[in-house]
């Protein structure tokens, strides 16, 4: 027969047992590094959920280059968001054409959209030609993602992107961008990208990047205002 204290002691040693063990899964599991495999699909690379980590940022990615957003601005539909890409490397670092741009959905499901170069398409003042770019340590360059909020067909399904990734141009590695707010592109199934340009470095970095110009006719799909108002 088994005395009263040497079953409680045997039940003490198995809590104790199966705590122990609980936490040696816990602490393998934190070990365990995430699932970094691909998820891109026709659109590019889809964004990733950023881990729940109090960890700063490495100041600079391997790539040698940081693209970050500088704010939006809006003027009766048009959409600008200012885009900074620094060389944070030791190299200089070469640029000769237009950010490529991928837009993602609130799931992060690629959005098929039309890239235009240059954003003739969408509003005047950005349509100059790429120039060779060559950033120097610590030095910048910028550009501007335009589109338009217009619905020109009622049929057709309004388009909102949630996120943004931004890459110096084809083939290269691919950053997430904060898009200042929706990218509400209406129906008109296009964003607008102007070329990489250096910055001044004389000039501050921007919070936002300057107003559009005013678009040189009103949209056929807005009414103009009631005179009698």
């Amino acid at each position: 027969m088994i005395s009263r204290g040497t079953a409680a002691r045997r039940r003490v040693s198995t809590a104790s047992a199966t705590v122990t063990a609980f936490m040696a899964a816990l602490t393998l599991g934190a070990c365990i590094p995430g699932d970094h495999r691909g998820q891109g699909g026709p659109d590019g690379p889809r964004p990733r959920t950023a881990p729940a980590s109090t960890e700063p940022l490495a100041d600079c990615p391997a790539t040698g280059v940081r693209i970050q957003s500088t704010g939006g601005d809006a003027a009766m539909g048009l959409r600008a968001l200012g885009l900074e890409l620094v060389n944070c490397g030791e190299h200089p670092y070469q640029l000769d054409g237009y950010p490529v741009l991928h837009v993602f959905d609130e799931a992060r499901e690629p959005i098929m959209l039309r890239v235009v170069n240059g954003a003739k398409e969408i509003t005047s003042g950005f349509d100059q030609p790429p120039r060779q770019v060559i950033l120097a340590a610590g030095e910048r360059a910028t550009a501007v993602v335009l589109w338009r909020n217009l619905v020109t067909d009622s049929t057709v399904v309004a388009t909102n992107g949630e996120f943004l990734t931004v890459a110096p141009a084809a083939g290269q590695p691919a950053e997430e961008v904060d898009p200042d707010g929706p990218i509400d592109l209406g129906n008109t199934g296009r964003i607008g990208v102007s070329a990489w340009k250096k910055a001044d470095p004389s000039t501050p970095v921007p919070t936002r990047p300057a107003p559009p110009p005013a678009p040189s006719a009103v949209p056929s799909s807005v009414s103009p205002p009631d005179s009698r108002l």
